[in-house]
């Protein structure tokens, strides 16, 4: 969850996790019960990138970058769409038809999302930020990825400051119901 360095380097390590994960994913036959573990851990890790990047980076993109609106517009909009994919797999069995079309077009959103946000958004930010802006940006996203949800709230705000506000509390209620159900623990 918290890799270090500055907010590029932390978010592409979280981008690394979560393809390796979506490679364990692919691994298994459909309708395998493992796969509950796996997508709950991948959900857990792409709702906490998610809301970090939507309380720091997007507000950073806005400011700095030219054109900054439309691309964090864009990016928030993205992260709508797999949220609320994240939401139906999550009440979901695994053997249900629509569980494996509904992850791969969950895996296909976000690893076209990671190629945006890698090949656009963060050389156009690296060279709008100097490097101790980008050093704090990555403190302050590895802080609201600790305190963020590990649940999908698709309804939750998603732009400052009522996502700042928050989010610490679902993210508190969510790991409450995550350490009661034992999710996440795989």
């Amino acid at each position: 969850m918290g890799h270090g360095g500055n907010v590029i380097e932390e978010l592409m390590a979280d981008h690394r996790e979560v393809e390796q994960l979506f490679s364990q994913i692919e691994a298994l036959p459909t309708g395998d019960i493992s796969l509950r573990g796996l997508v709950d851990e991948v959900t857990i890790e792409l709702v906490r990138h998610s809301v970090a990047e939507e309380q720091y980076l997007y507000p950073a993109v806005r400011e700095h970058v030219e054109g900054g609106a439309e691309l964090a517009d864009k990016e928030i909009a993205e992260h709508a769409e797999a949220e609320k994919l994240m939401k139906k797999l999550e009440q979901m069995r695994v053997d249900d038809e629509q569980f494996h079309p509904t992850l791969q077009t969950l895996m296909n959103d976000v690893n076209a999302h990671v190629r945006d946000e890698e090949g656009q958004l963060f050389p156009r930010l690296r060279q709008a930020c100097r490097p101790d802006a980008l050093e704090d940006l990555g403190d302050k996203i590895r802080r609201a990825k600790a305190m963020a949800p590990t649940r999908p709230h698709p309804s939750a705000p998603d732009t400052p400051p009522a996502n700042k506000l928050l989010a610490p509390g679902a993210g508190m209620v969510d790991r409450v119901r995550d350490f009661v159900t034992g999710r996440g623990k795989s």
